[in-house]
C-alpha cells in the first residue's frame, strides 16, 4: 500500500475527524458552560485536541508523513495566515477615529456601508479592526446594540471582502492560482445587492430598538436640550435636561500615518502574487516556487518570505511610531489577536482529516451546477477556514473537464463556477464565529467594550436567519 502525502486522505476513517469536531464544540459550549475553565485552560485545551489527531494519525500513517502534513500546513498555510492577520490587526489598531459620532440608525447604516467599501481594500480584518472601535463608540449610550455588532460582522468582516484578492484569504488564493486580480470585481453585482438587502434588515432592527431608546429617555449626550427631528428618522422631537456634551465636536483621526503602512501590507500581498511572473523567483517551464527547503519537497517560498517581512515591517514601525495614547484611546491590547492565534493553530491542525477526505472524496460527491459549488463551499467555509475550503472546491472544479472557462493552475474553470465557489466562500464565513478570523476578533473587542455578544450558536441563529433568505436570493439570480 502505497501512502503518499498526495493520496492519503483515500485511507482515512470518517471518525478521522472527530478532533477537529470536538475542538469546534469546544469553541461553542465551553465559553457558556466553563468560561474559567476555558480562559485559564486554553493552551492544554487546544494542545488534548491536536494530540488526539496527531498520535493516531502517527501511530497509523507513521511519523514521517505526519511531519511533513504538520510543516506543510503551519509554515505554508498557518503562519502567512497569522502574520496578515497580526499585520492588519496592529497597524489597523493605531488609527484612533475621535469626535461626536452618535449612533442614530442613520450614523450606523453610513458606518456599516464604510466599513463594508474598506473590507475589499484593506482586507476585512483591516476594515474590522478600523471601524469597530468607532461603531462601538458611537453606539455606547445604547442598551441594545449587539445587532449592531453582528450586522458589522455580516458585512465589513466578511461580504464586503469579495471583490478584490486584498478582502479575503480565498480570492487571495485564487489570486495566487492563475485568477486575475481585478476578476473578483465580477462579484460586484452580488455584492450590491446582498448589501442593499442587509441595510434594509438592518434599518428595521436599528430603528426598532432605536425607537424604544428614545421612548425610554436613553438618549446621547451629543443631542442633549435638542429636538432630534429628521435624525430620529420620524420618531418624534424629544429633549433631555441639560448636559455636556460629549459628541467631541468634529471627527479627527490619530495616527493617520499607519494608513501608509496599511497599503505597504497590501503592496506585501500583491507582491507575493507578482514576482512568481520572475525567472528569479519561479521556474518559468513549471511554475515551481523558489524557496527556502524545510522537508522534503516542502519549500517555504521566497515570495511568502518577503510578503511576511514586509508585513512584520509594516507592524514593527507602527508600533515604534503610533503614541500609546492613540492606542489606549482604542483599548488596543494583543488579547484579541492572541485568541485567535492559538485557536487557529488548532483548527488548522485538526481539519487536516476533513480536507484531506475532501480531496479525496469530493469528486464522488457530484458536485457539477454552480448553485451546488456555492452551498456546499460556503456550508463548509463557515466552519473549516474558507481558504483551503475554496482550494478543494476550485481544484475539484477544475478536475471536471470543461474545455471552456477561465484558466487557472487548477485546470479550466468555468467563470459561473468560480463565481459561485468565491462568494460561497466569503459570504458564508459570515455564519458562525469561526468562519473567518475577523469575527472571533471583533466578538472580543465588542466583549471588552461591554457589549453582550450572543453565544456561538444564538449568533449562527442570527445570521442563519438573517443570510439563507439573502443567499437564496443570490441563488434564484446569479446561481441558477
Amino acid at each position: 500500500m502505497n501512502i503518499t502525502h498526495l493520496n492519503f486522505g483515500e485511507y482515512l476513517p470518517l471518525w478521522s475527524v472527530f478532533p477537529f469536531a470536538g475542538l469546534l464544540l469546544s469553541i461553542a459550549i465551553l465559553p457558556y458552560t466553563a468560561d474559567k475553565f476555558r480562559k485559564k485552560n486554553t493552551p492544554l485545551i487546544i494542545a488534548f485536541w491536536v494530540l488526539l489527531f496527531c498520535i493516531p494519525f502517527g501511530a497509523s500513517f507513521g511519523g514521517h508523513l505526519l511531519t511533513y502534513q504538520l510543516i506543510e500546513t503551519v509554515v505554508l498555510d498557518y503562519v502567512p495566515f497569522i502574520v496578515l492577520l497580526f499585520g492588519l490587526y496592529t497597524v489597523a489598531g493605531g488609527i484612533a477615529i475621535k469626535g461626536g459620532i452618535v449612533g442614530t440608525p442613520t450614523t450606523n447604516i453610513s458606518l456599516l456601508l464604510i466599513g463594508t467599501a474598506l473590507a475589499s481594500l484593506i482586507g476585512t480584518t483591516g476594515a474590522a479592526i478600523l471601524m469597530i472601535r468607532p461603531i462601538l463608540s458611537a453606539n455606547a449610550y445604547r442598551k441594545k446594540k449587539a445587532h449592531v455588532v453582528v450586522f458589522f460582522i455580516l458585512l465589513a468582516a466578511n461580504i464586503g471582502g469579495c471583490l478584490t484578492p486584498i478582502g479575503d484569504p480565498p480570492l487571495y488564493l485564487g489570486f495566487l492560482r492563475g485568477v486575475p486580480f481585478f476578476w473578483t470585481i465580477r462579484l460586484l453585482p452580488i455584492l450590491l445587492l446582498n448589501t442593499a438587502v442587509l441595510m434594509i434588515f438592518f434599518a428595521i432592527i436599528d430603528g426598532h430598538f432605536y425607537k424604544k431608546e428614545v421612548e425610554a429617555g436613553n438618549l446621547p449626550l451629543a443631542f442633549a436640550n435638542v429636538g432630534f427631528g429628521n435624525d430620529c428618522n420620524g420618531f418624534g422631537k424629544r429633549t433631555v435636561e441639560t448636559v455636556k456634551n460629549a459628541g467631541g465636536g468634529r471627527i479627527t483621526i490619530d495616527g493617520a500615518h499607519n494608513f501608509f503602512l496599511l497599503l505597504l501590507i497590501v503592496g506585501a500581498v500583491i507582491l507575493s502574487g507578482i514576482l512568481p511572473s520572475y525567472p528569479a523567483f519561479a521556474d518559468p517551464a513549471t511554475g515551481t516556487l523558489y524557496g527556502l527547503p524545510l522537508f522534503e519537497d516542502i519549500v517555504l517560498p521566497y515570495t511568502t518570505l518577503i510578503e511576511i517581512l514586509l508585513i512584520l515591517t509594516a507592524a514593527a514601525i507602527s508600533l515604534r511610531t503610533t503614541k500609546w495614547e492613540t492606542r489606549a484611546f482604542n483599548d488596543f491590547n494583543f488579547e484579541p489577536i492572541a485568541d485567535v492565534a492559538k485557536l487557529f493553530i488548532g483548527i488548522f491542525i485538526t481539519m487536516i482529516p476533513a480536507l484531506a477526505l475532501l480531496r479525496s472524496n469530493g469528486a464522488a460527491l457530484g458536485i457539477t451546477e454552480p448553485a451546488q459549488f456555492f452551498w456546499i463551499t460556503g456550508a463548509l467555509s463557515s466552519f473549516l477556514d474558507n481558504a483551503p475550503t475554496y482550494l478543494v472546491f476550485l481544484t475539484m472544479a477544475g478536475s471536471l473537464g470543461i474545455a471552456d472557462g477561465l484558466a487557472t493552475s487548477a485546470g479550466i474553470i468555468p467563470e459561473a463556477i468560480l463565481r459561485a465557489i468565491s462568494a460561497g466562500a466569503v459570504f458564508m464565513g459570515a455564519l458562525t464565529y469561526i468562519g473567518n478570523a475577523p469575527n472571533l476578533m471583533v466578538k472580543h473587542i465588542a466583549e471588552d467594550r461591554g457589549v453582550k455578544m450572543p453565544s456561538f450558536f444564538g449568533y449562527t441563529g442570527w445570521a442563519l436567519c438573517i443570510l439563507v433568505p439573502v443567499f437564496l436570493l443570490d441563488t434564484l439570480i446569479f446561481f441558477r
